[in-house]
């Protein structure tokens, strides 16, 4: 069992922002998000796409945020447990939480901050009749080691930045890439167009565009996919692997069942400090609600920093919570107090 401070369940970047405000306290945390990478929607969904409300940033792209807020946290250590969704939210007699997630991980602490963004994301599948018969079987709709496809034959089906950035990072680790799109121009950001082209044209990845999959076959496992082009003719492709890259759909999924009190979707919060109905449950970010709420990251950003100073008191209710700059402590300095 792992034990920690603060479990945080959702690692975008609300999320990735309450470990370092709660290292400053000197609290650890632990994340749990399902995706297989930390960031939620900015590295699954649109990691390219430029964002214009991060002060200090005239303009930065959602993956470049990440990335800077790892590196912000990275001295405060947090663990991180992805590719895993929480699942049961249970609280113990000495009056801390225990979540088990659905690989049958379980973490302890004694504040539970919920960061989930807009919910659990589920992937948005394509209407083809008997793909679950090939979950797990050749089908997957993230990928979490690309290593596993090396040498491998592998159909990709989208036109987005996710379908594009993955399509150019297994054209170098895969024996063969097709990537189908039902159109012929894609809606990723234009430096990967260009470069999945170039890479067409040199025959690491193979295009097939205004036609979709349609079909699955195989018997044991998956072993070809069937496409259909907008003009009605279709043709199969021999393949192990088919990633339907559609993007994910939110949904609060389990959340709805922790006995939280919801509000059109959302969880109600307490502006004081984002405190829910649950003692010792926080809700920030695009999950929670309240009168006048705004979902921005920047807003997050806020929620964050002032739950983490209610966590302090409950982690630590016989200490004094003094509340110190980092202008004048400095990260180290707080990284190394009271050690």
């Amino acid at each position: 069992m792992i034990q920690t401070d603060i479990i945080i369940v959702g690692s975008g970047p609300v999320g990735l922002f309450a470990v370092f405000e709660a290292g400053l306290l000197q609290m650890r945390c632990h994340l749990v998000d399902a995706l297989p990478i930390p960031g939620g929607q900015l590295s699954e969904i649109y990691p390219k796409k430029p964002i214009y409300d991060i002060p200090g940033y005239p303009s930065i792209l959602a993956g470049e945020l990440v990335d800077r807020l790892m590196e912000q946290i990275a001295p405060f250590k947090p663990g991180f447990t992805l590719g895993e969704k929480a699942e049961h939210l249970t609280r113990l007699e000495d009056g801390s939480w225990l979540l088990e997630t659905d690989a049958g991980t379980q973490i302890k602490a004694p504040v539970v901050a919920i960061a989930a963004g807009l919910g659990a994301f589920e992937p948005r599948k394509p209407p083809i009749s008997n793909i679950e018969d090939y979950e797990r079987k050749g089908v997957a709709y993230m990928i979490k080691e690309p290593e596993m496809y090396r040498g491998e034959k592998v159909v990709i089906a989208g036109g987005g930045d996710s379908a594009l950035d993955w399509s150019i990072v297994l054209s170098e680790i895969a024996e063969e890439v097709v990537l189908v799109h039902r159109r012929s121009a894609f809606r990723a950001a234009p430096d990967s167009v260009e470069k999945a082209m170039d890479l067409a044209k040199a025959g690491k990845i193979k295009l097939v565009t205004e036609a979709q999959v349609v079909g699955l076959g195989g018997e044991d496992r998956l072993s070809f996919v069937e496409i259909e082009y907008n003009n009605g003719t279709r043709a199969e492709l021999p393949t192990a692997h088919f990633i339907p890259l559609f993007g994910l759909i939110p949904k609060l999924g389990v959340l709805a069942d922790w006995g939280l009190e919801l509000e059109e979707n959302g969880v109600l919060v307490n502006t004081f400090d984002y405190s829910t109905n649950l003692p010792g449950v926080f809700a920030i970010g695009d999950i929670n609600t309240y009168p006048g709420k705004l979902k921005l990251i920047l807003c997050g950003f806020h929620e964050a920093t002032l739950m983490c100073q209610s966590a302090f008191r409950i982690i630590n209710p016989e200490k004094k919570l003094s509340l110190k700059y980092t202008t004048v402590q400095g990260v180290k300095g707080f990284e190394t107090a009271n050690t």
